[in-house]
């Protein structure tokens, strides 16, 4: 009766606030979806119906805070905090889609909106976490959570929305708090800035190639989707599309040095304003320094001293710690590999010094030598539906019984995109799974997971989940046949996914992935292992024409090749972190300086003997998106820090019997259900039965420590 009275409150409190009351009835978002677990309605949903979604979204969303902010009644966990939780339907419904599609499919109204809305979203925000009154109640409760007969979940969502005003600025004063607003409404306008350059230059920097002869070394199947990516844009000839990383996947195959080292820079050397072209500069130094303002005026002495503060690291030093100790056993392994490619080239007739567009090409060529693996031998055993629903989904069922059934009467916002049903063990209904794997210029690189809807037992909702990926696409007609790269980032997106579908929490603040940055790479990075699980592997490695499974001895081959070129992969994803944590570590006087990017990231680099001149940065700061425009700024380290855990988790699985449903169960009942209702590092213990164990890390890395 609680619920119902509070929708009507909520709904005369809507008619009378909105404008245009027929609106409501128009606009898909301003009641939840009727398709099955609120799916959005792709097929109603238009870009124009965000901006009133957004701006009556933030008026009742205040609205209800107010309410709960000046209840004389004195403050209660369900008057105060359930409440809270409960409000800002219409906002949170419209913003999960909107985030969506602005990454996935993009186009210029929605930019527009994104760049109009993006300051607001900030000043909204900090119009609840600055609310006085508002956090008055809470401190309230804080002061008090042990005499509240409370579950242990509901004394930690106290404490955690404690944390998140305090940090916002709650015990500022007024002056301060002002500037805090502006800080916050300038960062969001140049986070988004910094993610719509990267979008268009992933498509500025394309190279096209006109004589198809310059592309000898690639197969069939990527020169016919190069020559449709160059059709698409009008342009004759070639298109090699450049992808969020440093690297680029075609670097492996193509025999012209002269094309590899031209795809190489306009990957490497993007967002610099060469030619006139996007430079991402002058909003990376005004970041750097509002950051280091803000955790200044937070009372902290950087900006990752504040980031980190709340992750299971807690502290630089800590970070700086762990992963200068894997330093020197990296760098021996990549003189190591780069003594063999270097004795590849001599043999190849190339008596040049080693070039970084020279790495990976050599090393294929001596991971073929090595391991008598060709990768044009292996990828049409990857063809991308079967390691879809013979691999993922296999895994995912024999470790926690659950099914996948597609279904196509489910609007989507691209006609590339899949929709799943995902089916428990006993027959019920969990969630909704969304599969959007081809690359496309609308889309932003790289790979992730979200939600649509996430799970919450206070309102009712089921998850509804999505994966995205940048996979190229084939030429029509084609199969779309994959790299191991790809295969194992299909694992490790699930992984991601399973922790928002499994997700059994009362609270929305509490579901799935809200757990810490360094903490949410685990679930994901544990699933990966089971990509080369020979009882997975054997089932999804299929030939696309033959039918024919993967010989066992091409098998062996593939998962023994999996430790190859380690030594340079976590080069450079060191080279990034250390970058990442060496600008977030700047005090505000070093930040507001006029800092030189390339000279910055070059020291960086010599500070922890990472500046080798044919190994680059995964990202450089030009295009590092997961610092400047996304959520991982002073977190990059989460990956690796979560690898600890998962490489330590896989271990302890494969002793304890391997792919089995006991395992999946204890999994998913320890780690995967709980979300973000126990402190992170205990729920992991609980599961393990104690620490984890860092050389596992070193082993699943292949890294030899002499």
């Amino acid at each position: 009766m609680k619920r119902i009275t509070t929708l009507l409150i909520l709904y005369v409190t809507m008619t009378i606030s909105c404008s245009d009351p027929a609106r409501m009835a128009e606009n898909p978002f301003y009641s939840p979806s009727n398709l099955q677990f609120e799916a959005p309605d792709f097929d109603a949903i238009q870009p124009s119906h965000f901006r009133d979604a957004f701006t009556d979204g933030m008026q009742f969303h205040i609205e209800e805070i107010e309410e709960i902010a000046s209840n004389p009644d004195e403050p209660t966990f369900e008057n105060t905090i359930v409440a809270m939780e409960r409000a800002g339907e219409l906002l949170t419904r419209s913003r999960r889609v909107f985030s969506n599609l602005t990454s996935a499919h993009t186009n210029e109204e929605l930019q527009a909106i994104q760049t109009e809305f993006a300051p607001k979203f900030a000043a909204h925000s900090d119009n609840i976490l600055l609310n006085k009154n508002l956090f008055s109640r809470i401190e309230t409760l804080f002061s008090r959570k042990d005499e509240l007969n409370l579950s242990s979940y509901e004394v930690k969502l106290i404490e955690d929305s404690y944390r998140n005003f305090v940090r916002a600025g709650a015990l500022l004063n007024d002056e301060e708090q002002g500037r805090m607003r502006e800080i916050n409404e300038r960062l969001s306008t140049l986070t988004t800035q910094f993610s719509e350059n990267l979008l268009q230059l992933t498509r500025d920097r394309a190279v096209l190639v006109e004589d198809a002869g310059l592309l000898d070394g690639l197969s069939n199947d990527r020169i016919a989707a190069a020559r449709e990516a160059a059709v698409s844009r009008g342009e004759q000839g070639y298109l090699l599309s450049i992808t969020n990383t440093t690297r680029v996947p075609v670097l492996t195959s193509l025999n012209n040095r002269d094309v590899r080292q031209q795809v190489w820079e306009a990957s490497a050397f993007r967002g610099i304003g060469l030619d006139g072209g996007i430079d991402n500069r002058p909003i990376i130094r005004e970041l750097v320094a509002l950051r280091a303002e803000r955790a200044a005026l937070l009372g902290y002495s950087d900006f990752a001293s504040f980031a980190l503060e709340p992750q299971t690291a807690q502290t630089p030093e800590a970070v700086l710690n762990m992963l200068t100790g894997l330093i020197p056993s990296v760098i021996r392994n990549t003189e190591r590999e780069a003594e063999k490619i270097i004795s590849v080239m001599r043999e190849d007739g190339v008596e040049d010094d080693l070039q970084p567009w020279d790495w990976e090409y050599y090393a294929e060529k001596v991971r073929k030598a090595e391991f008598d693996l060709d990768e044009a031998e292996v990828r049409p055993y990857f063809e991308l539906n079967r390691v879809l629903k013979d691999g993922v989904f296999y895994a995912m069922n024999r470790l926690y019984g659950i099914s996948f059934e597609e279904r196509f009467d489910l609007p989507v916002y691209h006609p590339d995109v899949r929709v799943f049903d995902v089916i428990d063990h006993d027959g019920s209904e969990i969630g909704l799974f969304y599969a959007d794997y081809f690359a496309r210029d609308s889309k932003r690189g790289g790979a992730w997971m979200s939600s649509f809807v996430s799970q919450s037992h206070l309102t009712g909702q089921r998850p509804v989940i999505t994966n995205v990926l940048n996979i190229p696409k084939p030429a029509e007609g084609e199969p779309a046949l994959i790299s191991f790269s790809n295969v194992t980032t299909l694992f490790h997106e699930m992984g991601h996914a399973v922790h928002g579908l499994f997700s059994d929490v009362t609270y929305p603040s509490q579901s799935g992935t809200s757990v810490p940055r360094d903490f949410v790479e685990f679930p994901s990075t544990f699933e990966e292992d089971w990509a080369i699980h020979p009882e997975v592997l054997s089932n999804y490695a299929i030939h696309y024409d033959t039918g024919e499974r993967i010989p066992e001895a091409l098998l062996e081959r593939v998962i023994a090749a999996r430790d190859f070129n380690q030594g340079f992969d976590t080069y450079e994803y060191l080279a990034s972190t250390m970058i990442d944590l060496e600008w977030h570590m700047l005090s505000f006087d070093e930040a507001s300086a006029d800092i030189n990017i390339e000279e910055f990231e070059a020291a960086a680099l010599v500070k922890y003997n990472l500046a080798n001149p044919v190994i680059a940065p995964r990202y450089k700061s030009a295009y590092f998106a997961h610092v400047f425009s996304g959520g991982y700024s002073a977190n990059y380290y989460a990956y690796i820090w979560s690898e600890i855990l998962a490489a330590d988790a896989f271990a302890f699985m494969r002793e304890n019997g391997g792919l089995t449903r006991d395992n999946g169960d204890h999994y998913r009942n320890q780690i995967l259900s709980r979300g973000g209702t126990e402190d992170a590092m205990d729920m992991y213990r609980a599961f393990r039965g104690e620490d984890p164990d860092v050389r596992y890390l070193v082993i699943r890395r292949g890294l030899s420590v002499d």
